[in-house]
């Protein structure tokens, strides 16, 4: 059976599996899928390339130690769900409301760049399905699609299109199923046949290695979201589908690095590298490309949108309405394009990583501040989770670098 059929019949049954009424009526699995989509959406498409050029064939470790520094900033957020969400509604004036407000800012913020960094790669796989690698066309295309969200979302907002989502989530992940389940059976192909052999790659040693690898927090992000649920959700539906979310891109990221791993190129391209996954898995057969494509495509609008209604809403939450929503809209836009024309791919993946640590690490003093509020023993454990996640947050920030070919 060829890897074609493989991959088609386990997307189709992932797929199937995906839209049944029954799963998509589900509170716990909806509340899943919501930071489990933004975990492993454009994070999936540039982790392969990229951790290739940053870590060679270990890879695999490097994807590890990202969703370990995941989890552990999502343990100060899921603290913060259970306890200070309380603290707040019960009328709390103090420094954990102050850093509240900062985090909505920090994270509009981050917002702001994220917009930017899935539009960009909305250009790179539009420009990529006709075989076109160009820089300049990319970040006209993307200038020109985040000008209309924005447009659109200042004129009558981008609400009603927030649907579009939820067809691009299903697909996704069905995609997802069916391309590791190929890469699996062109491994054990490989292996039976004698012929499996791991790529000798050319990658950053050192600190450099290190530095590269603290800017890619954000192949991990969008667990975050299981936060701002809570219209829709209860606190403990949310903390366990937030772990759910978590272990669920972990197993795949991993499955899918090291599965990866012997289709790695020696180089990453010094123009194109962003979509450089489509070149790698070409060897799986005729179906993979154009799938990746147009999930690609799907997956980074929808993005997009979800994050612009965040920023324009948090914006505006955050300023106590002082700026509408609509003005949100403009604001995002205006600085998202101002990004795209100021640096590359790999400079917003870093840029936007830095933006997003700033906030874990508000969201990781908040949860220790709170410590020593909640009334509880063997705390001490928990504190030291969140200092470190403290210290992660500065390293970051301070050493975290774009990876460059």
């Amino acid at each position: 059976m060829s890897t074609n059929i493989i991959m088609i019949l386990t997307a189709t049954i992932a797929a199937l599996v995906l839209f049944r009424p029954a799963l998509l009526a589900s509170p716990t699995w909806r509340a899943t899928v919501t930071p489990l989509a933004s975990i492993i959406g454009s994070g999936f498409l540039v982790a392969g390339p990229v951790l290739a050029h940053v870590a060679g064939n270990w890879a695999w470790a490097a994807m590890l130690f990202l969703c370990v520094a995941a989890y552990m900033f999502g343990a100060a957020i899921r603290y913060n769900i259970a306890h200070v969400e309380e603290m707040i509604e019960q009328g709390e004036k103090g420094p954990l409301l102050f850093l509240e407000r900062a985090s909505d800012l920090a994270l509009a913020f981050a917002y702001f760049i994220s917009v930017c960094y899935y539009i960009n790669l909305f250009a790179s796989f539009a420009l990529k399905a006709d075989g076109i690698v160009d820089q300049w066309t990319g970040r006209i295309i993307a200038t020109v699609v985040i000008a209309a969200l924005g447009l659109i979302g200042t004129l009558r907002g981008l609400r009603a299109l927030e649907h579009v989502e939820v067809a691009a989530v299903a697909t996704k992940l069905a995609l997802i199923a069916g391309l590791i389940t190929a890469l699996a059976y062109a491994a054990f192909l490989a292996f039976n046949g004698g012929t499996f052999h791991l790529a000798e790659i050319n990658h950053d040693t050192g600190g450099e290695e290190l530095s590269v690898l603290l800017g890619l927090i954000i192949l991990v992000q969008g667990f975050e979201t299981s936060r701002y649920l809570g219209n829709t959700y209860d606190r403990r539906t949310r903390i366990r589908t937030m772990i759910y979310a978590q272990a669920i891109a972990t197993a795949i990221y991993l499955a899918f690095i090291l599965l990866v791993t012997p289709l790695f190129p020696r180089d990453l391209p010094a123009v194109g590298g962003e979509t450089q996954i489509i070149d790698m898995i070409a060897s799986l057969g005729s179906a993979a490309a154009p799938l990746v494509i147009l999930t690609a495509l799907a997956s980074q609008l929808s993005a997009a949108m979800a994050d612009l209604n965040g920023a324009a809403g948090l914006v505006s939450g955050a300023t106590r309405g002082r700026i509408p929503v609509r003005g949100g809209y403009f604001a995002t836009a205006l600085v998202a394009i101002a990004v795209t024309w100021s640096a590359d791919i790999f400079e917003i993946i870093a840029y936007a990583s830095k933006a997003f640590v700033l906030y874990y690490g508000i969201q990781c003093v908040q949860a220790l501040l709170a410590t020593f509020e909640v009334k509880k023993r063997d705390i001490l454990p928990q504190r030291i989770v969140f200092i470190a996640g403290i210290a992660l947050a500065v390293l970051v920030l301070v050493f975290g670098t774009p990876a460059a070919a």
